[in-house]
């Protein structure tokens, strides 16, 4: 029993860890720290499992709906995550974003 709850402990805290380093992510973007560009073309382990929607709207002036039309005029769908872009993809991405 003591195993299972080891194990879930363990668990949350890796949860809260990801969700903290993520949240970190989008905060150095916002702040200007980071470019999202830059965050295309070497993703962190961090980076590459968030959605690309995600990591655009955590620019300054970049909601749902510029992140989404931008994401539409590179023929990129809202849901695919940093690490499963193609090479072609990241570079359109990042030659769109420059």
């Amino acid at each position: 029993m003591d195993d299972v709850r080891e194990q879930r402990l363990a668990a949350l805290r890796l949860a809260n860890d990801v969700r903290r380093a993520r949240a970190e992510l989008k905060r150095q973007i916002a702040d200007g720290v980071v470019s999202v560009a830059e965050t295309l073309r070497h993703p962190s382990t961090v980076a590459a499992r968030c959605s690309v929607l995600e990591l655009l709207m955590s620019q300054r002036r970049w909601g749902r709906r510029k992140s989404a039309k931008f994401l539409a005029a590179c023929a990129i769908s809202e849901s695919k995550s940093v690490g499963d872009l193609t090479e072609r993809q990241r570079e359109l991405l990042v030659e769109q974003l420059q």
